[in-house]
């Protein structure tokens, strides 16, 4: 199972490898990654599985709205299947 991950804040030095190591910590896999700054806002989205999760995808999600909080960024998780069911037409 995949899901998605999207960050968007204000640019600053060490967001990716903050969200990378809480990735990490609960054992979840980074697939694909991609990210851009414009102007001075940073954007990225990225692509896990979870397979392998070591904790629960409602705290996973929590953890990661915690860390964007800290740091003054606005960071979502979103189940690959509720993804699929938001874009299908």
């Amino acid at each position: 199972m995949k899901a998605v991950v999207t960050v968007i804040g204000k640019d600053s030095v060490g967001i990716i490898a903050d969200v990378s190591m809480e990735c990490a910590k609960h054992k979840v896999n980074i697939v694909d990654i991609t990210q851009s700054v414009l102007q001075d806002y940073f954007a990225m989205i990225m692509l896990v599985e979870i397979d392998k999760m070591e904790t629960n995808f409602s705290n996973f999600q929590g953890e990661l709205s915690k860390l964007g909080e800290e740091k003054g960024l606005d960071i979502r998780v979103m189940h690959e299947d509720i993804f699929n069911s938001m874009h299908r037409i």
